[in-house]
């Protein structure tokens, strides 16, 4: 049996990461990184023994899927160049920059009839999978995600880049409709919000408090259990 041939498409903060951990999955080659700094890009692809790309589309005749960890607001128009050439495509997460771009996504995949999968690494978090099965039907849920600036994802707020993960496993959880939500931020290191507090109500009765911030002291993550 062939080995699948990947790429991770940006190297940056979380892609470095992708492309260490792909290049030590067993049947899995790691094809090349691609990034538009060649610095970063050459730096990473040394460390996973690969080789680096400036063009993510040159890469589409020679991989079987990939991994795409470039800023949110490319995320719509590289995952179409390689979900319409029938690739497989592991998108971080947001997918995508606002709801129109993020259907149209699911709507290539469906259509060519790709892999289209969200990184949301925290629903394989084995602690919150043992964990789930002990809480069936939750009543309240209190979450906080708290760590200091980092100086990345500043094209995005603190909900699409950190309070995301929580919002995911709180419905993951739940599995009813959302009746009301309330929520307040404010904005400090940018043009977006850096601190939400949010309060999700469900139609069963479950309420879930989630707090987020990118401007803490220290790091703390508190489960949405």
């Amino acid at each position: 049996m062939s080995a699948l041939r990947m790429a991770v498409i940006g190297v940056g903060a979380l892609g470095r990461h992708h492309a260490r951990i792909v290049s030590q999955i067993p049947g899995v080659e790691l094809i090349a990184v691609a990034d538009p700094s060649e610095a970063q890009g050459r730096q990473v692809a040394e460390s996973a023994g690969t080789k680096w790309v400036a063009d993510h589309r040159t890469l589409i005749d020679d991989v079987d899927a990939v991994t795409i960890a470039v800023p949110t607001g490319f995320h719509h128009r590289v995952a179409t160049d390689f979900l319409e050439n029938g690739i497989h495509s592991l998108v971080e997460k947001p997918l995508a920059a606002d709801l129109t771009e993020a259907v149209q996504l699911v709507q290539i995949a469906e259509r060519i009839g790709a892999i289209l999968q969200v990184g949301h690494v925290e629903r394989f978090n084995p602690a919150f999978q043992a964990a789930a099965k002990l809480c069936d039907q939750p009543r309240y849920i209190r979450a906080e995600r708290l760590s200091p600036f980092s100086f990345r994802s500043t094209d995005i707020g603190v909900v699409h880049d950190m309070m995301i993960h929580d919002i995911d496993l709180v419905l993951s959880l739940v599995r009813s409709q959302v009746s009301r939500i309330e929520a307040f931020g404010v904005t400090l290191m940018g043009p977006h919000e850096d601190v939400v507090q949010a309060r999700l109500t469900f139609e069963n009765g479950c309420v879930a408090d989630l707090s987020a911030s990118r401007v803490h002291p220290t790091t703390r993550r508190a489960a949405p259990i």
